[in-house]
């Protein structure tokens, strides 16, 4: 147990690990196992007694789930490992996408019973999109039902044809005792192992595919070592190109050490720094009692060090680092310096929130957008006396979790926020009375629509009274594509109007567009500013942050507008004789499917499922097929709901499209 924690000294290399999975894979009891073996803890924890060293928070150790990414670190073989644990439940999505900006590699764990679910394959797209490369874990191979090969060809299948074996199981639940390291065993060993032969074909295929000289040897003698497939299956992993594919039974320990090494082996160290200058992203907000806002940073290139004053180039702002410290679950170690590549707590950054870019933004990857709250719920309090610590309480969690998209209307009191399902909204009930001594509850959630113009139109704005001011604008507004945003674009003439006008205008469109016709964002747009005037004499660059939305909504007033409405990807599995009661109440939900009969007489359907009419879908599939239906869900995008279909929310603020009164409405708020 003691050999990771018997190198902690000395040079050593670094690797950026995210372990990812779907709820209930297994990946908290796969950490816990990693840290114990490593030598990092003393006892695995356990998620079900909540005493998991990344589940720390006391939601996750009630509930048993991962709310937060956790930052932990373990040592092995030389090298030190920053693993950051996700959530695994698809209402906190949002912490994957963010920690999956700050990995250099992932370990991606499947259960061997389940197989590929939805959110293992979201999460596959993401880290397939920015490039990352992953291990495959399968977990669980001592569970009834666990089939290691069947496994295997399901992810190879769904996830990629480039996800080869290294290993090979040795039987499957309770005969599971391990696996044949297929790059460590001699052809002989690899004969004599029962079951191990459709795993070696597949890895020699494969590393005899990425090089001519052994595709010639494996062609004339039938077969390739070991040591010959080593160097060329790891160089393959670090790159991205191949994703090696290990077996466990990690709630009894199986499998753990041939992981460990598997990162270390077949994961890359992050990118040398391009130069000394800063480069760093925040990816994580956390809260100390008595230093104040924990700012988790990944640097990619220079060095921070305890009382360095910081340029927050997102913000344009600079504040002083008052400490540095590793901080894993309650436990925290001084550090006192970051260096490129490296992940830490820093302290002193007040002002900063997710995803602000530190230094200069030349290193920082980009973001790959997988979490979509498709809800909306209003807050309630317990009295008016709890109203503003209420708002300052949500405001601190919005500015840790950004897609809260916060809601705040205090000409009603009204506060709203946007969600990911039901398990959030519990999570955030607990958070509000464990961290901040607040009790609150929630309205019925809604569910987000979304407006697109109907056609192609033009909106015009001339504001000139009541003066000073003098902001004449003309927009083009056209149909996008489904998924496009919004893009937008200038060709007015700047003897005209000012590029400085301009781009306060460029700035607003965005923000005009908040709130359609019927209350709900615009989307899937093209804006054009045709032309503009600006005064020599009257105008003030405010004037652009008035006309701009009055413009853009004269506009929408001529198009019209499309409601668009969120669409689920589902996959059911359930048994034949539940299909009548199945399809009736899919039809009555208005899905689009297909089905397919499987193995043991069960039927599979897959298809596209509207927000609106399943939110209770999955409370009710229990009692439709007696308790033996399977259903996984994942974001589809929005389409255009049916005409019938109606949905207005109330305008928060006064509609730009009665001018005079918005204008004396906001010309009070510019000069307050």
């Amino acid at each position: 147990m003691n050999q990771g924690s018997e190198q902690q000294a000395g040079g050593r290399g670094l690797r950026n690990v995210g372990i990812f999975a779907h709820v209930d894979a297994g990946k908290t009891t796969t950490t816990e196992q990693m840290l114990y073996r490593s030598g990092r803890i003393r006892t695995p924890g356990s998620v079900d007694d909540g005493t998991a060293q990344t589940d720390w928070m006391d939601v996750e150790r009630e509930r048993g789930i991962s709310v937060r990414a956790a930052v932990t670190r373990y040592g092995w073989k030389g090298t030190d490992v920053n693993l950051v644990d996700t959530p695994g439940h698809v209402d906190f999505l949002s912490e994957v996408e963010r920690s999956l900006r700050v990995m250099d590699g992932a370990v991606l764990v499947v259960s061997a019973v389940e197989g590929v679910q939805a959110q293992t394959e979201v999460v596959w797209q993401a880290l397939r999109a920015l490039g990352i490369p992953t291990l495959i874990y399968i977990n669980k191979l001592d569970r009834v039902g666990a089939d290691g090969l069947r496994t295997l060809e399901e992810v190879r299948r769904t996830l990629s044809p480039l996800a080869v074996p290294v290993q090979a199981p040795q039987g499957a639940e309770e005969r599971f005792a391990g696996s044949a390291d297929l790059l460590g065993i001699t052809e002989a060993e690899g004969e004599a192992e029962g079951g191990v032969t459709p795993y070696l074909d597949l890895l020699t295929e494969a590393a005899a595919e990425r090089e001519e000289a052994l595709l010639q040897r494996y062609l004339e003698e039938g077969g390739l070592s070991p040591s010959e497939m080593r160097p060329v299956i790891a160089g393959a992993a670090r790159r991205g190109e191949l994703f090696p594919v290990l077996f466990g039974a990690s709630a009894r320990g199986i499998g753990i050490t041939e992981l460990l090494d598997a990162v270390g082996e077949l994961l890359p160290p992050p990118a040398p720094p391009a130069d000394e200058g800063l480069s760093g992203v925040v990816f994580k907000l956390d809260k100390d009692p008595a230093m104040g806002r924990i700012a988790y940073v990944r640097l990619y290139s220079g060095t921070l060090r305890n009382r360095d004053t910081v340029n927050n180039h997102t913000r344009g702002l600079q504040e002083k680092v008052t400490q540095i410290r590793r901080i894993e679950g309650p436990k925290t170690e001084d550090m006192g310096v970051l260096t490129a590549g490296d992940i830490a707590a820093v302290y002193g950054l007040g002002r900063a929130r997710i995803g602000d870019i530190l230094g200069v933004p030349d290193h920082v990857p980009g973001v790959q957008p997988l979490a979509v709250p498709l809800l909306t719920v209003q807050v309630h309090w317990e009295s008016e006396a709890a109203y503003p610590a209420v708002v300052a309480a949500f405001q601190e969690l919005a500015d840790e979790d950004p897609l809260l998209d916060l809601q705040w209307i205090p000409e009603n009191r009204e506060l709203h926020v946007r969600v990911m399902g039901p398990i959030q909204m519990e999570v955030l009930t607990h958070l509000l009375h464990s961290r901040f001594g607040q009790r609150v509850t929630f309205g019925p959630p809604s569910v987000i629509y979304k407006e697109t113009p109907a056609s192609a139109g033009e909106g015009f704005v001339a504001y000139t009274m009541p003066k000073p001011c003098w902001a004449v604008l003309r927009f083009l507004i056209e149909p996008g594509e489904r998924g496009s945003g919004l893009r937008y674009r200038s060709i007015a003439r700047e003897e005209r109007l000012l590029e400085s006008y301009q781009n306060e205008v460029a700035r607003r469109v965005p923000e005009a567009l908040l709130q359609g016709l019927y209350g709900w964002e615009v989307t899937d747009l093209s804006v054009t500013l045709l032309e503009g005037e600006h005064h020599v004499w009257h105008t003030h660059p405010l004037d652009f942050v008035v006309a701009t939305p009055m413009g853009i909504m004269d506009g929408l007033a001529t198009t019209g507008t499309k409601l668009l409405e969120p669409l689920l990807r589902f996959r059911l599995s359930a048994p034949e004789e539940a299909a009548g009661r199945l399809l009736h109440e899919l039809a009555e939900m208005r899905a689009v499917y297909e089905t397919s009969v499987g193995q043991g007489g069960r039927m599979e359907m897959e298809g596209l499922l509207p927000v609106a009419t399943s939110l209770d879908f999955p409370s009710r599939l229990g009692s439709l097929t007696k308790g033996r239906g399977v259903l996984s869900t994942s974001f589809a995008g929005y389409q255009e709901a049916p005409p019938d279909v109606r949905a207005e929310r109330p305008r928060r603020g006064v509609n730009p499209l009665d001018q005079a009164k918005y204008i004396l409405a906001v010309r009070s708020a510019l000069s307050g």
